[in-house]
């Protein structure tokens, strides 16, 4: 991903212009994390920018010849991504903000305070990094709607109508929904056709950060708010200002992180770790879950008020085994997908491989899917996908983890073993470290009868 990148500090390019040296050789010393340029003149910042990729320039207001407001205006017509952040002295602070009117992100004052000029320099990375992000995900989402969300069941068919809908509203809406059912997928796409589309779509994962970090991740902190808070940082709320931000697993929110979103959601306010500022918000709240929520609220895990405001509309993913007309679209996605990832050309699956895919439950439902494509579509040799390069949880049910197979399993049982009996049979041996007694009675039939078997199948016992 392209703006993966933008987070390698080694690689980003900052431009100094200063027509003062000691000026430009302080900056490269803070800036020292970063590859520093440093020149002395406006035209001089041009050449460079005509020659070369630049990400960020400090740029002196004051400067003999050009100054800064022209360098900054023939800057933009050459490159109008590049991040700018102008240098003034206090008596030239309204052209510093006719510099932030032509496009300039941030400007600092003279003499300046090295952590509150770094901590500059970082927001404007950060900004060039979700703006890159944003580019980035809408031409994934391109040139359809909805195009990564796959399926034309009567449950998808229901879901696509309801997204449409939510897409031209701002309400809050919940993803509900089984672990690997495209919950991630519904809010891009909420986001990505909404009037918020040119925003940015800022994830949560509130299941992967420490509790005793997510306050800070949600809200930001101030400087010195704690022990490692060395200087100021921006939440994902205000990240996300005129975009969306994504809670994803919003079960696992601690309770009294709970209580500050519910009143952030009510007065659309917030304050950061530390601070005493009330800050508005503009985003959009979409959050998802794989937990049963009302079970959580029934057992004192979630609040109730909270679960209200969030699900305004809720939007409920059926897992994979109950749209199993959908399976053919998406192996045929995503074989496309992964011919393109490694320069293959599988045309199809075979009839058996996908009857056995069809009789799958799907536990880990279309991600599942899209990993056992990607293996079989790694690991064919032919235009054809066949059953050989199926992973072994697809042959054996989840029935066979317990000491009988039931009564009703059986003409699976031997339904598979009679077509891939040698594959089946060496699965189960392994399974229990090649103790026949066990093996046999996993299978439903008597010892003698596999030792028959293996020896008709050529299985050698393991040493």
């Amino acid at each position: 991903m392209e703006n993966k990148k933008l987070l390698d500090k080694d690689s980003l390019v900052v431009m100094v212009v200063d027509d003062e040296v000691n000026v430009v050789e302080t900056f490269k010393v803070l800036l020292d994390k970063y590859n520093v340029l440093g020149v002395n003149s406006g035209p001089a910042a041009i050449d460079v920018v005509n020659k070369q990729n630049v990400d960020l320039i400090i740029l002196d207001i004051l400067m003999e010849g050009m100054d800064g407001l022209e360098t900054l205006k023939r800057i933009r017509a050459i490159n109008s991504d590049v991040e700018i952040i102008v240098v003034t002295a206090v008596k030239t602070v309204k052209t510093a903000i006719e510099a932030m009117k032509l496009g300039a992100y941030d400007y600092i004052m003279k003499p300046f305070d090295a952590d509150e000029m770094l901590l500059s320099v970082e927001r404007a990375f950060e900004r060039k990094r979700l703006n890159k992000e944003v580019v980035y995900l809408r031409s994934e989402i391109k040139p359809t709607a909805f195009e990564n969300i796959i399926g034309n069941s009567e449950p998808m068919k229901r879901i696509f109508e309801l997204v449409f809908e939510m897409c031209k509203t701002d309400s809050n809406v919940m993803v509900l929904g089984e672990s690997g059912t495209g919950k991630d997928l519904v809010a891009k796409a909420l986001h990505y056709n909404s009037n918020r589309k040119n925003g940015p779509f800022v994830v949560v994962d509130c299941a992967s950060i420490p509790e005793n970090l997510i306050e800070s991740e949600l809200f930001g902190h101030e400087k010195g708010a704690f022990t490692d808070a060395i200087s100021q940082k921006l939440g994902k709320f205000e990240l996300a200002d005129n975009g969306t931000v994504f809670l994803d697993e919003i079960g696992t929110l601690p309770m009294n992180l709970q209580s500050k979103l519910l009143r952030v959601i009510e007065t659309r306010e917030f304050q950061r770790v530390g601070g005493i500022k009330d800050l508005k918000i503009n985003a959009r709240i979409i959050s998802a879950t794989n937990m049963d929520i009302k079970k959580a609220i029934k057992d004192g895990k979630f609040r109730e008020d909270l679960y209200y405001r969030l699900n305004v509309v809720p939007i409920n993913l059926p897992p994979l085994r109950e749209r199993k007309k959908d399976l053919s679209l998406l192996i045929d996605y995503y074989i496309k997908f992964f011919n393109k990832k490694f320069s293959k050309n599988i045309t199809s699956i075979s009839k058996q491989a996908m009857n056995i895919l069809k009789n799958y439950d799907w536990p880990g439902n279309v991600r599942e899917l899209k990993n056992i494509v990607e293996r079989m579509v790694a690991l064919s040799k032919d235009s054809v996908i066949t059953h050989n390069r199926f992973p072994l949880d697809i042959f054996m049910p989840e029935e066979f983890d317990k000491e009988t197979v039931p009564e009703e399993k059986r003409s699976l049982v031997n339904y598979v073993c009679g077509q891939y009996e040698k594959k089946f049979v060496i699965g189960i041996l392994e399974k229990v470290n090649w103790n026949q007694t066990k093996a046999a009675k996993l299978m439903g039939i008597h010892r003698n009868t596999l030792i028959y078997k293996m020896k008709i199948l050529g299985i050698q016992s393991a040493k």
